[in-house]
């Protein structure tokens, strides 16, 4: 059982160490999480679907920061901690659930620029029943947005519009703006 010490904190990475750092800090004994998506990439002779992460240069870890921060501080590839100053700060306990959440549902989910705008919604039907987020359209499809506060980053998740219960009125300047925010990024 983990005690109340234990907080997930977002570790940043060097570019493409990302898969090795959390290798190294499983290895090491940390419970630490890389979400991830599926991507077709093309190269001049091949094409190939490859894993890449939600959230590039950064992964997730749960540690008691009184601990053992400095067995993470050392493990390759980790830069050091998302902080305020030199002080770590934890990303929210139902962040890292909601995530975990989409990772094991099996739906299409992308990368997506952080947005403020868009209605709450909440599932009430699929994989994700229960999970509140943020809805838009995008090239006429549904998706939800999970959002990590402490990152202001974003993932989009492919939804049945059926599935969803608005939980505040949606404006149509905010719905374009998401839209249009997204759209750009992908």
């Amino acid at each position: 059982m983990i005690s109340n010490l234990y907080h997930w904190y977002a570790l940043r990475v060097q570019t493409r160490r990302a898969n090795a750092a959390a290798a190294a800090l499983r290895g090491k004994g940390f419970e630490e999480f890389l979400p991830v998506y599926s991507c077709r990439r093309r190269w001049s002779d091949r094409e190939k679907i490859v894993e890449l992460p939600l959230f590039p240069g950064y992964i997730f870890c749960r540690i008691d920061l009184s601990d053992r921060l400095v067995p993470v501080l050392t493990t390759p590839g980790v830069t050091g901690f998302v902080s305020a100053g030199r002080v770590p700060l934890p990303v929210a306990e139902q962040e890292i659930e909601t995530l975990q959440r989409v990772a094991r549902s099996g739906l299409s989910a992308v990368p997506c620029p952080y947005v403020r705008v868009g209605s709450r919604i909440t599932l009430e039907a699929g994989p994700l029943a229960g999970l509140e987020g943020l809805v838009m359209k995008i090239d006429s499809l549904d998706r939800l947005v999970v959002s990590i506060s402490l990152l202001q980053r974003s993932v989009a998740i492919e939804i049945d519009p059926q599935w969803a219960r608005a939980l505040e009125p949606l404006g149509a300047n905010r719905l374009a703006h998401a839209a249009a925010a997204c759209a750009a990024h992908n």
